[in-house]
């Protein structure tokens, strides 16, 4: 991993508006339940963004991070990938994340992303008018795929995901759904890392 399993991400040096949040339990369209966690800004600014965390799933790093968001003017839900296969509670720093990882499916985490950008649409959420997502890894692959996938996303922004097939199943990657893809993609990865093709 990039970072360890206790890292944080960093405080802007001015914060913005406080910041509401909870953890929350969304359901999917197939009705997997899922463990999410919601950060709402008191000044919003109308926009809104689904974080899609690395391997790992949903630990506190992304919860901070969606505070770091929220304190900017932007609601933010972090959620967890593994919600068909570990349940909604949280999971320790020693959780064995891989086998989780081996049985996502693209189609699976993008009607979670949906239930996402859904919350962050209703009023609880915000009422968010423009909705991006961002990812790490393999969120990061992720992130861009939900360009394709029918969210009516203001933009989709990825940290070192890898452009290609990003499943052990095969299913097409980003470079192999970059013709449908109708929102702008942000690509964010370091010129020496050779994890990136």
């Amino acid at each position: 991993m990039c970072f360890p399993h206790d890292a944080r991400p960093p405080i802007t040096p001015i914060s913005g508006a406080a910041v509401d949040s909870e953890d929350l339990v969304l359901t999917s369209k197939d009705g997997t339940k899922f463990a999410a966690f919601v950060a709402r800004s008191e000044n919003p600014s109308g926009a809104g963004i689904v974080i899609l965390p690395d391997v790992r799933g949903l630990f506190p790093f992304y919860e901070e991070l969606a505070l770091r968001f929220a304190e900017e003017g932007i609601n933010a839900v972090a959620f967890d990938f593994f919600g068909r296969t570990a349940g909604v509670s949280k999971r320790d720093a020693d959780f064995d994340f891989m086998p989780e990882v081996k049985e996502t499916k693209a189609d699976k985490i993008a009607e979670d992303v949906g239930a996402c950008v859904d919350y962050l649409r209703s009023a609880p959420g915000g009422s968010c008018s423009r909705i991006f997502t961002v990812g790490f890894c393999f969120g990061g692959s992720n992130s861009w795929l939900q360009a394709a996938a029918g969210h009516g996303l203001a933009g989709a922004i990825g940290f070192y995901g890898r452009p290609g097939p990003s499943f052990a199943d095969g299913s097409p990657g980003p470079i192999d759904r970059a013709g449908d893809m109708k929102a702008p993609i942000l690509g964010l990865m370091g010129g020496a890392d050779q994890g990136i093709p």
